[in-house]
């Protein structure tokens, strides 16, 4: 492997923990270390252990294995030329090579969640294993952090770390300013360790240059660890949060195979793989293990949740709801899908769905006009799957807090229309759909008003309405001449509704106006959202009206990757995804292929031609998933120009939960 290869990996725990890196094994992100650790889970993620620095002694001579960019330009040293081969399956395994010797590095992040939904652990496990013709020395230096994970450390007069040396295992904990940091610990099978404190300064990200932001990092180094090994001899080491148990077994050889075990069996139950069960392709299994990544553990509510994105995603209402039917539904992991919407209905106030958890103090965001009527269409989708009519019981009260707010006004001004029954919002300088970039102030693509997407999930959160209420009303759950009569309430507003929603039609175009305005004027620019309002389960358009939206769609905004965002012939159109974040913002929803929305025109698509094939190619989408970007996971966004190049987050819930939900 000559070539400095980029491409990264992604280890995830379930908790929020996780580590990445790349193929060549050099640090391009801040976002890349070996312990990011989710202190509050699935948040405070913290980079505690960034890697180990390894050398290799044969015979007298020191062969460096690690790659580093530094500051002033130079890469150094360049142990990514000995690199033979990389592998992401089961786990991310390196091999360096020369004619009379090899060592492999695998890296395993065990599952963090434990029987009753009890957490156990956010650790890492390595293990080196040597083979050649004579002994030799492996030396790993520690190289740590206590930082939070979207910041760089600097070296500081302050800043501390103490290390408490035990039998085969060292305990460190930052001190910055007298402020205690987060211990952690690491053992190891066999070594000697010896304490060597220096800092490493000026490492650079060149990620981050790209993205320009701050791109220079310092390491401390605690030590390093000496391991004689003769040929065929492996070593395995554990990083772990927190303090070390005195009661905990020794760390043995085994461990790290019967890691590897236990997770394959956790994904088999997980999936239900297993030899009595139809046979899953091999790359619908990489999918299906993909997307268990974003699955994580919510400590505030003791409950399960999404992580929109990696690296910088927290859990999003808005997000996790648009994935939950490929993470959950497709995949039949129903209690999953249950819990997810137990945990943002549970949240919901003033008629509204968090749209996003802080990553500071857990406290819910609730800028987000769409996220309580996808709860609402979720909520469809899953009894329509299971025909759970008791915890539809238990979460209609939810429901009706929703129509209500709508109804009489919640919010950022957000209600119904009493003339035309259209959902309809106007506050300054937010934005409330999921085109939601806002800079100084100013939203990059204004829909305040009623925009298309929004009122047809309106409409379909009616027809869902009274569908429910006409059945409950025939079932032991509650007063059912009440929920008759709310039947027949949420009928008649489906039906005006279904008449107002022409007023998004524009026949010189064949499209679907974007937004209408507050003042009454129409934005008829080509977007996406046009799509996204057929996808729906209910549909208040035309057979004429769909075939036409999606055969306009597919010529100006369907890629091999998703969709664009804007028509490339609009003059607002930016075709590429670069520069500095506020350039970056300007082009997010601005032409931008976003990989999600295949999902919406797949949907959309089949509606408007049930006996038509799709024209679309899951190749290249495929080929990204396993070859690209994240091995084994789908990027958030793509540039709208050829060659799509992917850029944004490198793993994306609803990129991955669309594809599963639709390729077969």
């Amino acid at each position: 492997m000559p070539d400095l290869d980029t491409r990264e990996w992604l280890l995830t725990n379930g908790l929020g923990s996780f580590a990445s890196g790349t193929i060549s094994d050099v640090r391009t992100r801040t976002y890349h270390g070996w312990l990011f650790a989710a202190t509050n889970p699935p948040v405070g993620r913290t980079l505690l252990f960034s890697h180990l620095e390894a050398s290799l002694e044969i015979s007298g001579k020191v062969i460096a294995l690690g790659t580093n960019f530094w500051g002033n330009g130079k890469i150094e040293p360049q142990g990514y030329k000995l690199l033979h081969s990389f592998d992401i399956n089961p786990v991310p395994k390196w091999i360096w090579k020369q004619d009379n010797w090899q060592l492999s590095r695998q890296l395993l992040m065990p599952h963090g969640l434990g029987s009753g939904e009890k957490i156990c652990s956010h650790r890492l496990l390595i293990q080196y294993r040597y083979e050649g013709s004579d002994p030799a020395i492996l030396r790993l230096r520690l190289l740590v952090c206590d930082r939070d994970f979207h910041h760089q450390q600097k070296s500081h007069p302050g800043l501390q770390f103490s290390q408490l040396l035990g039998e085969n295992q060292v305990c460190l904990q930052g001190i910055f300013s007298g402020e205690f940091g987060t211990p952690w610990y690491l053992r190891w099978t066999q070594g000697e360790y010896h304490a060597d404190a220096v800092w490493y300064w000026d490492y650079q990200l060149p990620e981050e240059k790209t993205r320009g932001l701050g791109d220079r990092e310092d390491l401390y180094s605690p030590g390093y660890l000496t391991v004689i090994l003769q040929p065929g001899d492996a070593v395995t080491l554990e990083a772990q949060m927190g303090f070390p148990d005195p009661q905990q077994g020794l760390l043995t050889p085994e461990i790290f195979a019967e890691a590897i075990e236990a997770e394959q069996e956790r994904l088999s139950q997980t999936f239900g793989w297993g030899e009595n069960k139809t046979p899953t392709s091999p790359i619908r299994q990489k999918l299906l293990k993909a997307s268990d990544q974003f699955i994580v553990y919510r400590a505030s509510i003791a409950g399960p949740t999404v992580i929109a994105g990696y690296h910088w995603f927290n859990d999003w209402g808005r997000d996790t709801l648009i994935a939950l039917p490929g993470l959950a539904l497709v995949t039949q992991r129903f209690e999953l899908a249950k819990g997810l919407l137990q945990t943002f209905g549970r949240y919901c106030r003033h008629g509204l769905i968090p749209n996003v958890f802080s990553d500071i103090d857990g406290e819910a965001s609730y800028n987000s006009i769409d996220a309580a009527l996808l709860w609402i269409e979720a909520l469809g989708l899953y009894i329509e799957a299971t025909q759970d009519w008791e915890f539809l019981a238990e979460q209609f009260p939810v429901v009706q807090q929703i129509h209500k707010a709508f109804m009489g006004g919640t919010r950022y001004n957000i209600q119904v229309d009493a003339t035309d029954g259209l959902v309809s919002w106007d506050v300054r300088g937010v934005a409330l759909t999921w085109m939601d970039v806002v800079i100084g102030g100013q939203p990059v693509t204004p829909r305040n008003g009623k925009p298309i997407e929004i009122n047809a999930l309106w409409y379909s959160a009616l027809c869902w309405m009274s569908q429910w209420a006409e059945r409950l009303s025939k079932m032991n759950f509650g007063d059912s001449a009440r929920f008759a009569r709310q039947a027949q309430r949420y009928t008649q507003q489906a039906q005006q509704v279904t008449t107002s929603l022409q007023k998004f039609w524009n026949p010189q175009l064949g499209y679907f106006y974007d937004t209408i305005y507050p003042d009454d004027g129409r934005n008829s620019q080509i977007r996406p959202n046009a799509v996204l309002a057929l996808s729906l389960h209910h549909c208040g358009f035309s057979d004429h009206q769909r075939r036409a939206v999606v055969d306009l769609a597919a010529s100006r905004l369907l890629t091999p990757y998703g969709l664009r965002s804007l028509d490339p012939a609009d003059p607002d159109y930016i075709g590429k995804y670069i520069g500095d974040s506020q350039q970056r913002d300007r082009s997010y929803h601005q032409g931008t292929v976003w990989a999600w929305l295949i999902g919406p025109f797949v949907r959309a698509w089949q509606r408007a031609y049930p006996e038509k094939p799709l024209p679309f190619d899951w190749q290249p989408l495929l080929n990204h998933f396993q070859n690209d970007a994240c091995m084994h996971s789908i990027s958030e966004i793509f540039d709208g120009d050829s060659p799509h190049k992917p850029k944004g987050a490198i793993a994306q819930a609803w990129s991955v939960a669309e594809v599963i939900r639709h390729f077969r």
